[in-house]
């Protein structure tokens, strides 16, 4: 491997490289795009598309302009990568998909997030907010009017569908594993999730092109930028993962910053099924004290945020220091009162939470949430996947990590 290559898969910055569109993962073969890029923003997911579509416009001019002698091949230099489709609905409920401009010989790019509540259709007469079964109804429409045609079809679903729906417990259905299975069958060649809630749900697809890609790098740049004497010296910080299931993102992040690693488990009343799950008696806590430290709590998502606040207030009673939440995505299907409510005591400092999904302007304008912007890394990997490039050194954040704790 020629030292320029190995400078790249080591660096943090997502600017361009020259020598990252001439060679291939090995520093000696020509490594051309793999066909042009076609970038469908489903309706779910347009505000973020949109910027995900001007990093990439960004980062190929860049490269243009730095190596304007470069033979590039077809496609490769746009204004726009946008191909704009048209998927509508019937006054019945029946939809259709409809692709307005040729694919024939793309890479197509497919991003949805099936969690866009703010999307809506006329039934009958009546507004209709879509469902996730909504949005993913209307992908695989995409798909099947692309089918035949693009060269390639990627799909880009940060949160993933049905996603906590991933194993079975008793009489219940795998909705996760069969919608994997589905898009295999449809001929999807790549399937990028975020912090899936379990990726062993890839299990279901043994051949699928699946990747649940982590978001801890972008999370502690956001900290770092906001709280720098946090990532500076982190003798008096420590790790707690919510519950049993967030353990291994949670040992990740204190494996990565050195730090101690705390742990809820929930108490649960196994007598008897409230919406489909066995009510929580008590959050029981594992740990080290918590006295005076800062505390990073660590989740895949906020839905509710009930048991994160519950636990943000067993923290302070238990003398923590400043409280930070962590989510790769922020839901917050009962609103944000009670987070207003928290923070106004002085039970959470800062909620911080990704774009990869819909987040309405309330979320965005409360003082105690944090966006981090996801856009830049997700043009980044459609540009990797593009050039059949290798993906190991993005999906694994910990040399980009360990340069942000030691710049040097």
């Amino acid at each position: 491997m020629s030292p320029d290559i190995h400078r790249h898969e080591r660096s943090n910055d997502l600017t361009y490289d020259p020598n990252y569109y001439k060679y291939d993962q090995y520093g000696n073969n020509p490594m051309p795009a793999y066909a042009p890029v076609g970038l469908i923003a489903m309706k779910s997911a347009v505000e973020f598309s949109t910027i995900v579509n001007d990093f990439l416009v960004q980062r190929r001019k860049e490269y243009m302009e730095s190596e304007p002698d470069t033979i590039i091949s077809p496609g490769f230099l746009r204004d726009d990568y946008f191909v704009p489709v048209n998927t509508f609905r019937f006054s019945s409920g029946e939809g259709k998909a409809v692709v307005e401009r040729t694919v024939r010989g793309h890479d197509l790019f497919i991003i949805c997030d099936p969690t866009n509540y703010s999307v809506t259709y006329n039934i009958r007469g009546c507004v209709n907010h879509m469902s996730p079964d909504d949005h993913y109804q209307d992908l695989k429409r995409v798909i099947l009017a692309s089918s035949g045609k693009a060269r390639r079809i990627n799909v880009f679903m940060p949160y993933l569908y049905e996603g906590r729906q991933h194993r079975r417990n008793a009489r219940e259905s795998l909705d996760c594993a069969y919608m994997l299975e589905e898009l295999d069958n449809l001929g999807v060649a790549n399937f990028i999730t975020f912090d899936a809630h379990d990726d062993r749900v890839a299990n279901a697809v043994p051949t699928f092109g699946f990747e649940s890609v982590p978001t801890v790098y972008q999370v502690l740049k956001a900290l770092n930028k906001l709280y720098p004497e946090i990532i500076k010296d982190r003798s008096n910080l420590m790790i707690i993962s919510p519950d049993e299931g967030a353990i291994t993102r949670s040992m990740y992040y204190a494996s990565v910053m050195g730090v101690p690693l705390g742990t809820f488990y929930k108490r649960r009343d196994y007598t008897m099924i409230k919406n489909g799950r066995n009510p929580i008696i008590a959050h029981e806590f594992l740990g080290d004290s918590v006295k005076g430290k800062d505390v990073l709590i660590i989740d895949d998502m906020i839905s509710s945020g009930d048991s994160m606040l519950e636990l943000a207030r067993q923290l302070k009673a238990m003398k923590a220091n400043r409280i930070f939440c962590i989510a790769t995505f922020g839901l917050f299907t009962d609103g944000i009162a009670l987070f207003d409510q928290a923070y106004a005591e002085g039970n959470i400092d800062r909620v911080f939470c990704t774009n990869l999904i819909y987040r309405n302007q309330e979320l965005l304008d409360a003082p105690w949430y944090v966006d981090v912007n996801m856009g830049k890394f997700v043009a980044l990997l459609i540009d990797a996947i593009n050039h059949n490039a290798s993906l190991s050194s993005l999906v694994d954040p910990s040399n980009k990590i360990r340069k942000l704790f030691d710049p040097a």
